[in-house]
């Protein structure tokens, strides 16, 4: 498999590594063929990584390698040293540009993104659904909306939360926009949530084609409840404030380490997605150890996914982020 570039020169570093545990991931969850000897590799100074199978690929199974997250070409190694190309067939609802025209300062890369997502998905009881079903993601600290927009990219529903208001402005005026631009019909309006005359959220919706939906929060996730049914989504990826640019608020203020919010939040998290569900997240581990984070979500009834690949994530961003993930299942 021909490695991605990535504009993010750190990232790019560290995806052959990433796309040898996503790939472990589908593997061990999703495909038909038994993999083994995941491995980088460098072939004419580029970088790919490498794999065995004891059978050839069907379409099943090429059908979900075409979206790893790092996939950018997949070749058949013949005899002599020669490779044939297979061809991928990647979920792509809209133009890619969706993904990646937002430029801010903060903004999470897109191939993690997705990769996130992915693995999250594949523990799931989602998994061999995953590219037939249009199911619903939810991000309860979505900012930007990237994960948000991956949703939309598989053709899925999303749902959005989040407590900075101008996050939501922005967002908001960049999905209306990208979608007029690009001639799809749609319907979309902010509208007041209130309960008992008192202002809950702001709510962003927005009906694509008749087909997906969209909607976003402009509100405190750890109050979800007050304004989304139980079991409303099918997975949960969130990537957490890494204690550097933005911190975690909780009720003692503003916090560098995500534990009090994670505290807080998973209870009510979990109360919204569907039991076989999935929460997939990523934080930074110089504020949160990982036994810490996971402990968190145990205590909320989730199932900690652990073994070759999912534990396998992490990954330096800069000198003061040390990024991993960890993926738990509901039961």
């Amino acid at each position: 498999m021909l490695i991605a570039p990535s504009t993010n020169r750190v990232y790019a570093d560290a995806a052959p590594r990433m796309a040898a545990a996503e790939l472990t991931v589908f593997a061990s969850t999703a495909l038909h063929a038994k993999i083994t000897a995941v491995e980088p590799a460098r072939i004419g100074g580029v970088a790919y990584l490498g794999f065995h199978t004891d059978a050839p690929l069907d379409d099943h199974d090429i059908a979900y390698l075409s979206n790893l997250s790092s996939a950018y070409a997949l070749f058949e190694h013949l005899d002599d040293d020669l490779m044939r190309p297979v061809t991928l067939g990647p979920l792509a609802h809209f133009d890619d540009d969706l993904l990646t025209i937002q430029k801010y300062a903060g903004k999470t890369n897109e191939q993690f993104t997705k990769l996130l997502l992915n693995v999250t998905l594949l523990a799931s009881n989602h998994a061999d659904r995953m590219l037939t079903r249009q199911l619903t993601v939810l991000d309860p600290l979505c900012g930007r909306g990237t994960t948000l927009n991956q949703a939309l990219m598989y053709g899925y529903h999303a749902i959005g939360i989040d407590t900075d208001g101008k996050d939501f402005d922005a967002y908001s005026a960049f999905i209306r926009t990208w979608l007029q631009r690009k001639r799809i019909k749609h319907r979309a309006d902010v509208t007041p949530v209130r309960k008992d005359k008192r202002m809950l959220a702001r709510r962003l919706e927005v009906s694509i084609a008749g087909v997906q939906s969209l909607t976003v929060f402009h509100a405190d996730s750890t109050q979800a409840r007050d304004f989304l049914k139980g079991g409303v989504a099918d997975v949960i990826v969130v990537d957490l404030p890494y204690g550097v640019a933005h911190g975690s608020r909780t009720d003692h203020g503003l916090s560098r380490s995500p534990v009090q919010l994670l505290k807080a939040a998973v209870p009510v998290w979990s109360q919204l997605i569907q039991p076989g569900g999935a929460v997939g997240m990523s934080w930074n581990t110089h504020v949160a150890d990982r036994d810490t984070a996971a402990g968190v979500l145990e205590d909320s009834g989730l199932r900690v996914q652990h073994g070759t690949g999912f534990d396998d994530f992490t990954h330096w961003v800069d000198q003061s982020i040390n990024r991993d993930v960890l993926v738990a299942r509901k039961y």
